[in-house]
């Protein structure tokens, strides 16, 4: 399954629905949905708020996978930003010590069971997986 979402937070309810949608016709194990929502959700913010040199769409690709599911988000015409590199996030300091930013990407490299990231042509690909455990 894969969809085409405009730059803005309101498509947010959408993109939920087409997890619902795709799990409800794979018969994926719904406690894996959280997960791929929490892990959709950051990352498609994240492209909407920090890539803003492009207007394209933001393509997101389903998939199943073994005992689980595939999900991809490709944004094109974008600079490079493998999520994969992002600083590390200190849990456990007092919350005015902390730098804001970080903690849902921090979140999303925990949560999944792996990450991929392409870059090609100004195109910048996220893949993840998660898998019952």
């Amino acid at each position: 399954m894969q969809r085409k979402f405009s730059r803005s937070f309101d498509e947010l309810k959408h993109i939920v629905a087409m997890t619902v949608d795709f799990f409800e016709k794979q018969d994926l194990e719904p406690t894996l949905r959280n997960v791929v929502d929490l892990a959709i959700e950051e990352l498609f913010v994240n492209m909407v708020t920090y890539n803003t040199e492009t207007s394209d769409d933001i393509l997101i690709q389903m998939s199943p996978h073994d005992h689980g599911i595939e999900v991809s988000l490709t944004d094109n015409d974008v600079e490079r930003f493998d999520p994969r590199g992002a600083g590390p996030v200190d849990i456990d300091a007092p919350l005015d010590d902390r730098t804001p930013g970080g903690l849902g990407l921090y979140l999303v490299l925990k949560m999944v069971d792996s990450i991929h990231y392409e870059y090609r042509n100004r195109q910048s690909k996220i893949t993840f997986i998660v898998d019952r455990k």
